[in-house]
């Protein structure tokens, strides 16, 4: 609960550098007024009316949680297991993201966002290495594509030699018509292959691991952005005869007018769609952007021209289906939208794409850490390698190699001819089945995830911002772990200092005008339009009825403040009375309220009934003379002429 809550406040707990403008200091250490002003814009993104003020009453929550921390660390609580291991955790899930270089992200980043804004219409030749017997033939496939070469530079149309000789079975249809395509649809060579081919014109032949692919470029039309929609899927099963099949296409028709006649797509697509994870959400689909689906279901669903627009019963390979328009999200084109941006760089870091921006990693690592070679025998390596990774017996040249040999060095740590032979054992196959990889190929990829993993495991000496990162991190928990020991676990377990709290203050502890109610919470408008119905048509079944709705409804039985009912408004509650569903425009949840009971006139709350509040009031009690105990034990010097400049 309070992790959250303390989570942007901890932001300002970053690892301090000393500095000639010096803001403050606490119990002799020194904090810099730059850090304080990053972890200040931070947490303060939005505009201020008084900077200064705004900067003053950031800095007491800044002070006050420094010197919390700083008694933590005195304790030792960064030493506690739990604690421990929850940092070694964090550090697993966020070190994959600081692997890359900076500069080289802008770069793809732009080069993203820059076919972002185009859509390409593209068409493929397939020459697989395979031949149709299962059997890898390379030999066969480059003879095959320097053929396929020829024709096309003799002009010969490329969806006649797509369909004559492309090893993609559709292409014998489509003469290899891909549709429309965008930034990420296809692997990164392939969509460098397509946006670097003008107009008219094909690519040169890409290898991949299955083959070799030629492209051409049909030509290229603005971004047509993303769709929202929804679906209703009748699949037709592996095997169908004609019979079934003609049933199913007369079931997608009968479907279609219903709709058409005004029932409720959200209800059949529930009941009868066959994309179950669809289905279970009302048909919605996620935003679908060109390239995903196959071209009868993207010609299609692009076809709709407006919000709110039905698709005719539609086949596809998947079987018949029925597609609603909700709504078209144009595609991005300011550049510096930074919620598109990052949605950007974070399917780079998913992407093939990605591995170019590792390259700088081995050259870092050996300026910073070091890297040696040391001289050995290679002849004498490989054969023992020879030996050990193929039990062989061992030759004599190969015995000139012992376990400790040295190879490399990275830093001080050393990597011995033991090493290399538990890496070789797992890594020296090549992945597409062949056979081995050459030795020295083996040993250069050694070098590099060796230099890989170094720099991920020394990441905090190699990145500033990874290093800050783990300590905000660390001093968060730091933090939480100190306030419950001396906050919030003594205000939760003193029941005799909060009942004395209570009887002292009394009087403010009151309900205003409130009532006895019933809170339904739904996951969505439609559930909650769904429960309202039911409830409204027998209130005492409420219970029964919200059952009915299991995951998608929670129930909150308590006395509210007329305040805290939803979608109430100005009205007077009475009795029996349900307040139509509210949406919550921030998540789409939906809820409304039951009224049982009303209490017209402000009372007093019994001590159960404050307790919640009698706690708040105890810890805001301890956690003030806490502080003052910490600026005695910590004392706390501002430096005046610093804080009026960085208030400016």
């Amino acid at each position: 609960m309070k992790k959250m809550y303390f989570a942007a406040l901890i932001a300002l707990c970053c690892t301090l550098s000393a500095s000639a403008q010096t803001l403050f200091t606490y119990g002799g250490t020194p904090v810099d007024a730059k850090e304080f002003l990053k972890a200040y814009n931070k947490n303060n993104s939005q505009p201020v009316t008084d900077k200064a003020k705004s900067i003053r009453e950031y800095l007491d929550l800044y002070i006050k949680s420094r010197l919390k921390i700083s008694q933590a660390y005195e304790r030792k609580y960064d030493t506690l297991p739990q604690l421990k291991l929850e940092v070694a955790n964090l550090r697993t899930q966020i070190a994959e993201n600081y692997m890359t270089d900076p500069e080289v992200m802008i770069r793809l980043s732009k080069e993203a966002f820059q076919r972002s804004l185009k859509d390409m219409h593209a068409a493929h030749i397939f020459i697989a290495f395979k031949n149709g017997m299962g059997i890898v033939d390379t030999l066969a496939a480059q003879k095959k594509k320097d053929d396929i070469a020829a024709r096309l530079q003799k002009g010969e149309d490329f969806a006649t030699v797509a369909k004559q000789f492309s090893d993609d079975p559709s292409a014998k249809n489509n003469g290899g018509d891909l549709g429309y395509i965008t930034v990420f649809t296809l692997p990164y060579e392939f969509e460098n292959a397509i946006y670097n081919t003008p107009v008219g014109k094909y690519s040169m032949a890409i290898r991949s691991k299955a083959g070799y692919h030629f492209f051409k470029n049909l030509g290229e039309r603005k971004a047509a952005g993303k769709i929202k929609a929804q679906q209703l899927l009748l699949a037709i099963p592996p095997g169908a005869d004609d019979a079934t099949k003609k049933q199913i296409e007369r079931r997608a028709d009968s479907l279609y007018k219903r709709i058409v006649a005004g029932d409720n797509f959200n209800h059949l697509a529930n009941m009868f769609s066959n994309d179950y994870i669809t289905a279970a959400n009302s048909g919605i689909m996620p935003d679908i952007s060109v390239g995903q689906y196959e071209p009868a279901f993207e010609t299609a669903l692009w076809s709709l021209a407006k919000d709110g627009a039905l698709s005719k019963p539609f086949l596809t390979s998947h079987g018949w289906h029925i597609v609603k328009r909700i709504s078209l999200k144009p595609a991005v084109t300011d550049p510096n939208n930074k919620d598109n941006m990052q949605e950007l760089q974070s399917r780079i870091m998913t992407d093939g794409r990605w591995k170019i921006s590792r390259d700088f990693i081995y050259t870092r690592v050996k300026e910073k850490a070091g890297f040696k070679k040391y001289p050995y025998d290679v002849a004498a390596m490989w054969a023992m390698s020879d030996s050990v990774l193929d039990l062989k017996p061992m030759t004599p040249l190969g015995r000139s190699i012992i376990a400790t040999t040295p190879i490399f060095s990275i830093g001080e740590s050393v990597y011995n001819a033991t090493n290399w032979v538990n890496y070789a054992n797992t890594y020296r196959y090549k992945q597409d089945g062949t056979g081995a990889k050459p030795h020295d190929q083996v040993m250069e990829e050694w070098i590099q995830y060796s230099l890989l993993t170094y720099y991920k495991e020394h990441l905090e000496d190699f990145n500033s911002e990874f290093r800050s990162q783990m300590d905000e991190f660390k001093d968060g928990n730091l933090f939480f772990e100190i306030m419950q020991q001396e906050v919030w676990n003594k205000a939760q377990n003193d029941s005799v200092a909060l009942k004395a709290l209570y009887e002292k203050n009394k009087k403010n502890y009151t309900w205003k005008q409130s009532a006895d109610a019933v809170l339904f919470f739904c996951t969505d408008m439609n559930t909650a339009k769904a429960l309202y119905d039911k409830v409204k048509a027998n209130p005492d079944a409420w219970r029964a009825n919200a059952e009915l709705f299991p995951e998608k409804v929670v129930v909150d039985s308590s006395r509210y403040e007329w305040s805290q009912i939803p979608n109430l408004n100005k009205a007077n509650p009475q009795p029996g009375m349900i307040t139509t569903p509210l949406l919550n425009p921030s998540d789409n949840t939906a809820s409304f309220a039951y009224i049982a009971r009303v209490y017209a006139q402000p009372t007093q709350r019994s001590f159960a009934e404050a307790k919640g509040l009698v706690i708040n009031d105890y810890q805001a009690e301890l956690e003030k003379n806490w502080d003052e105990a910490l600026q005695k034990r910590y004392p706390v010097v501002i430096d005046q002429k610093v804080l009026a400049e960085i208030s400016k």
